[in-house]
């Protein structure tokens, strides 16, 4: 059921510009993905009108507007916060000639009439306008197609892709963010002219990708653009891992075994970075694959893998922080320590290794890992017990070093050089324990001449009394950890 559009509940950032439009005598509408989503009962991402008014013209009604571009499209500066509404395009209806360059149009033709400005849009869904009256004007059936959660292209397919091959990833990308499925002739004519996408600005690839794998149904996007043949255009390192047999420790093949974890990734909503890391983690095992059946192996899949994601993110012009983060969680995700005979010193050389602020991303990272072999348990006795270690490495020992004095000031009191020094400062430790306000110096260091008049005897009696408090508190800490990681 779709949703009835009531104009006066629209932004009125929106209904002003619109309503000056008509009431300077020029048709206006709004059209578009915006008119789509407000049937669909979602938030618009941004906000188009439509108008027989030249651009020049729009200008002229609008002092805050800004013309850029040669394609007729306007953009009007609000003040609103909302950052979906601080820009509103207004473009007029329009004719397009030839594409050459399979994105733009050579030349565009200004028009009177909104049915052809309307036939020149990709989808049927999102070639709907909407009246200022609230009439919905859909001449291509896109009213049906959303009722039946249908993607289609205006007129013929194989056109529509010929004029914008971007369209190839957009149509995969609509189906995954609306969970529509695509029509049989629309599929296709993306399967045919897949090979088109080389043609398209990288950073557009990634910009549709990114929206694919943002998506609740990344998993099934991930799938459209293997089956359409889009996958091994904008990503044929992911799509020869198709088919790959794997170990005794895999359920699935590598191909499976990456959906199977950026399917859990999804569902953890893992931010763009990790749910990157996640699908190329074994992006090298085909490479690095040795042997076939239960027992065979792919040693240092993680390093060459490290390189060839990195290639990837490059090559689809990813920011060098997400580069670098992704790459690097990618070369480290088969991090392994024997829980029954680690030391100390290699927990700390882990942690320095990966990185104190990727140990979560990482634990995450192999959770995805897991669930996508097909085992039940994300984090099993052996990764909490190993997340018990890396904490209890880094409590802070309670030490005399955290007083606010030391062996130096006593020797100035006329303490003498010997045990006798840590005897009072294990003493005033066990005070300061007590009572955090008492680590102040000069209650210390007033503290410390009555101390070092006392007998040894009773001196070594205090010291104790500190050494089995400090012992209690850290076995207390301890136990917290283990109760926090159930080890």
């Amino acid at each position: 059921m779709l949703k009835k559009i009531q104009i006066s509940s629209l932004p009125s950032e929106v209904l002003q510009i619109w309503q000056k439009l008509i009431d300077h005598n020029y048709q206006a509408f709004l059209v578009g993905g915006c008119v789509r989503d407000l049937l669909l009962d979602r938030k618009p991402k941004d906000w188009d009108i439509t108008t027989d008014a030249l651009p020049e013209e729009i200008l002229k009604i609008f002092p805050n507007a800004f013309y850029e571009n040669r394609f007729g499209t306007v953009g009007i500066k609000t003040n609103s916060e909302d950052e979906t509404l601080r820009v509103i395009e207004v473009t007029t209806f329009r004719q397009e000639k030839e594409y050459r360059d399979l994105r733009r149009p050579e030349e565009v033709i200004f028009i009177k009439d909104l049915e052809t400005d309307l036939q020149r849009r990709d989808f049927t869904i999102n070639a709907l306008a909407l009246s200022i009256d609230g009439d919905i004007i859909d001449l291509f059936d896109g009213i049906k197609d959303l009722k039946n959660k249908i993607i289609r292209t205006v007129g013929d397919p194989e056109k529509r892709f010929r004029e914008d091959a971007l369209r190839l990833m957009r149509a995969i990308r609509l189906a995954c963010e609306l969970n529509f499925t695509i029509e049989t002739k629309t599929f296709k004519a993306i399967q045919k002219f897949a090979y088109l996408i080389q043609y398209i600005a990288h950073e557009r690839i990634r910009d549709e990708f990114n929206r694919i794998i943002m998506s609740r149904n990344a998993v099934i996007g991930i799938e459209l653009l293997r089956q359409t043949n889009l996958l091994k255009e904008i990503l044929p390192e992911l799509d020869r891992c198709y088919g790959v047999g794997q170990n005794k420790h895999h359920k699935y093949d590598v191909y499976l075994h990456s959906l199977k974890s950026l399917d859990y990734a999804v569902k953890k909503n893992y931010p763009l970075y990790l749910r990157l890391a996640v699908l190329f983690h074994d992006i090298a095992k085909p490479l690095t694959k040795q042997g076939e059946g239960p027992n065979c192996t792919f040693y240092g899949h993680e390093i060459l893998g490290a390189k060839i994601t990195k290639r990837i993110l490059e090559r689809l012009r990813y920011s060098n922080e997400i580069i670098k983060k992704v790459t690097h969680l990618v070369s480290q995700h088969m991090f392994y320590l024997e829980i029954d005979k680690v030391t100390p010193a290699a927990v700390r050389r882990l942690v320095r290794r990966v990185g104190q602020e990727n140990l979560e991303d990482l634990f995450k990272l192999r959770h995805a890992d897991r669930i996508g072999s097909g085992v039940p348990k994300a984090e099993p006795y052996r990764l909490r017990y190993l997340r018990y270690l890396i904490e209890k490495v880094h409590l802070e020992p309670i030490t005399p070093k955290m007083l606010n004095i030391n062996g130096y000031d006593l020797l100035n009191l006329g303490v003498p050089h010997g045990p006798k020094i840590g005897w009072i400062l294990k003493a005033l430790l066990e005070e300061v324990i007590d009572d955090p306000t008492k680590n102040n110096k000069e209650y210390l260091i007033e503290r410390a001449k009555e101390l070092k008049d006392l007998p040894d005897e009773k001196l070594k009696e205090l010291a104790l009394i500190g050494e089995e408090k400090i012992e209690s508190i850290e076995r207390q800490k301890e136990e917290e950890i283990k109760k926090k990681y159930k080890v």
